[in-house]
């Protein structure tokens, strides 16, 4: 799997929302948004914490989710 291709799927996916998108990683926090900040952050195989908060947050939690679940990315979308 390239983490590359989730990276740019999940920043171009994010940013078609208005909501809030970010990624908890252990103490950090990443601005979904910011392919910078992706980068920096899933290199790891860490557990992620997703929080999206805003009005298309459901929407953007789905798609998401299924970018997570397409790259086995460990990923839990919080409510």
């Amino acid at each position: 799997m390239s983490n590359n291709a989730a990276i740019v799927e999940l920043s171009q996916t994010a940013n078609k929302f208005r909501s809030s998108i970010v990624l908890q990683a252990e103490n950090k926090y990443i601005d979904v948004k910011s392919i910078l900040g992706l980068f920096t952050t899933l290199l790891g195989h860490h557990a992620y914490e997703l929080h999206v908060h805003g009005p298309d947050a459901e929407e953007a939690k789905a798609a998401l989710g299924a970018i997570f679940a397409k790259h086995s990315l460990n990923v839990t979308v919080v409510d």
